[in-house]
């Protein structure tokens, strides 16, 4: 079976809800011994803002190649039987998936960390962006993961009279390093 056959990559448009049960029944296979999943929702507030809901663009043809690329990448590293990716463009309320990642594989170890892999690739490399819309206001994001592959390769923001510096906090768990945009004027006289 060719590896593309068990890959299904696919950007949801606009009003339309994820629906779990497709990805995971397509990644479920008799020799796969563990489905690793991940499913981004909106929660409903951030830093104390109340969060009405995400908004989503894509370039869609560019964001396609990219995830297929991925799924590649993560092929050649893990042991993987399928793999599917999903992610809504347009406005998604909160407590809606905004994307969903499902792996399957012979055992929980690749299937894990293919998954995480292909969350974190997905968040710092294909061309989706997001606007958090709160209750009094509305902010478009930048991924952590992105700016941190962008700093790895020496782009670090001068070009725009910005500096991006990011500051450790101390929270377990996935949201790691807090982002924080200041003017460089600022930073060079400090």
């Amino acid at each position: 079976m060719n590896s593309e056959d068990k890959t299904l990559v696919e950007i949801i448009d606009e009003n339309k809800q994820i629906d779990l049960a497709k990805y995971i029944n397509y990644v479920s296979a008799p020799q796969a011994g563990a489905i690793a999943t991940f499913s981004g929702t909106t929660r409903d507030t951030f830093e104390g803002k109340t969060v009405v809901e995400l908004r989503y663009e894509a370039y869609v043809p560019m964001a396609i190649r990219n995830l297929k690329s991925i799924c590649c990448s993560a092929r050649s590293s893990w042991d993987l039987h399928s793999i599917a990716v999903a992610h809504r463009v347009g406005s998604v309320p909160v407590g809606e998936i905004s994307v969903l990642i499902a792996v399957s594989a012979t055992h929980r170890a690749d299937a894990l960390d293919a998954c995480k892999f292909l969350i974190d690739e997905l968040k710092a490399s294909v061309p989706i962006w997001k606007k958090e819309v709160y209750s009094n206001g509305e902010v478009w994001k930048e991924n952590t993961e992105f700016l941190e592959r962008r700093f790895k390769h020496g782009k670090d923001g001068s070009c725009c009279r910005r500096k991006i510096k990011t500051e450790a906090r101390d929270i377990k768990g996935c949201c790691k390093p807090k982002v924080k945009e200041e003017d460089a004027a600022d930073i060079s006289t400090s």
